[in-house]
């Protein structure tokens, strides 16, 4: 921990260290992310390279690792679905705008009357959503069109079940477990790099009929675009202001729940509003460089902390290596598998769920048990921003009648004595 602000030399390069760690994580994601969202690879590290150092360099956290996170993917992959590539880089934009307004409102501190119901509601919701994204590839089903919506979703995946392929599923298998099995044996060596690294060179050592990002994408840039400025004219920002409401809404709930975990983990405390600021002009960049939204991913801000992390060099280091290894190496991307790209948001999407705070809710009032399964349910089948909506209305009706009734059976015992 840095104590009076005094960064030393020993300090700067655990910070350099944990940044170089955190990017060899963030690749596989950052790439993986992307895809899942409907955009092609590279733009996932171009929205971790410029929101990362954006967000690392004016955040109001000292460890917060910037990027796209799977929160963001069905929303995004709706987006894209509805209004094309140009629209997303438009919508995320509009909330970059939106999160700078927040933070100079500051509004930062409202994140505190968000109940845990719903946060946990729809982070679990939002997990399994981005698992049921990922079996399509995981299980190698010929569909040239999955729909957005949930329900469509699985009907699609039903009636495209007899062209699974059992190639693409036992290497994802395999994927899994390295995965899983990876980090008991060496926690330096991030599980994903390994799973990615054996299943690429398995595949197209043994010329495996495995679907790859090259198969997918047959154009792939390596180099940084040119920014640009969406159009914005009336028009479009009243055709986008709800998908750019809802990236904005989740972009600022997820950073500042990235925030709390952080401070409880360097025992610090972030600004807030400076975090809203920074987010904002992180998407802001993101979208000039045609990247997607980005938010605190928590995840890999806890490894930035785990690996010696404790100052902004860190993240703005992370954002650099990035940007190298996208300039150097973007080409052989071409050979990962896409169902190793699944089977790593699998487990994003299994660790991201909070099931353990799920399961105990479970066990609370009637009221906060009703808010949260509403809140997941919604989440899952319906609108993240139309779920929190719902879900706090239903919070705050649900806790005036218990006050009501709390306080009518009060007046009764007075009565009675």
């Amino acid at each position: 921990m840095i104590k009076n602000n005094e960064l030393t030399k020993e300090q700067i390069g655990k910070d350099v260290v944990s940044g170089i760690i955190v990017a060899i994580i963030a690749l596989p994601l950052s790439i993986a992310l992307a895809i899942s969202s409907g955009v092609s690879p590279e733009k996932g590290l171009i929205t971790a390279i410029f929101a990362g150092f954006v967000v690392s360099f004016l955040g109001g956290s000292k460890v917060q690792i910037g990027g796209p996170t799977g929160a963001f993917v069905v929303i995004v992959y709706g987006v894209v679905k509805t209004y094309g590539v140009t629209g997303l880089i438009t919508a995320t934009m509009m909330a970059g705008i939106i999160l700078v307004i927040m933070g100079l409102l500051r509004l930062g501190s409202l994140i505190k009357y968000v109940p845990q119901t719903i946060t946990v509601g729809f982070t679990s919701g939002i997990a399994v959503t981005l698992l049921t994204t990922q079996l399509k590839d995981f299980f190698g089903l010929q569909i040239q069109d999955v729909p957005a919506e949930f329900i469509e979703k699985i009907k699609s995946y039903i009636e495209h079940i007899s062209t699974f392929d059992i190639a693409s599923f036992i290497v994802g298998i395999a994927c899994i477990l390295i995965l899983v099995y990876w980090p008991k044996i060496n926690k330096k060596i991030p599980a994903s790099i390994i799973a990615l690294v054996l299943s690429t060179i398995v595949v197209n050592l043994f010329n495996l009929p495995v679907d790859t990002i090259g198969s997918r994408f047959t154009d792939i840039s390596s180099s940084v675009p040119k920014p640009q400025i969406p159009n914005m004219d009336l028009e479009t920002i009243t055709t986008l202001i709800k998908p750019a409401l809802t990236i904005a809404l989740l972009g600022a709930i997820e950073s500042l729940l990235s925030c709390v975990v952080s401070d409880n983990m360097i025992d610090d405390k972030h600004d807030s509003n400076m975090e809203l600021v920074a987010q904002g002009l992180g998407n802001i960049a993101s979208s000039l460089f045609g990247g997607i939204p980005a938010t605190g991913a928590i995840a890999r801000t806890a490894a930035n902390v785990k690996s010696g992390g404790r100052s902004p060099i860190a993240g703005m280091v992370h954002a650099i290596t990035l940007l190298l290894i996208m300039v150097i190496l973007m080409p052989m991307a071409k050979l990962i598998p896409m169902t190793t790209l699944a089977a790593i948001l699998i487990i994003v999407s299994y660790n991201m769920g909070e099931w353990s705070h799920f399961k105990e809710l479970l066990g609370s009032s009637k009221s906060d048990v009703i808010v949260l399964v509403v809140t997941f349910t919604f989440t899952v089948v319906f609108d993240l921003v139309f779920a929190i909506g719902v879900g706090m209305v239903l919070h705050y009706v649900l806790k005036f009648v218990n006050d009501r009734n709390e306080k009518s059976d009060s007046d009764d015992e007075l009565e009675v004595a």
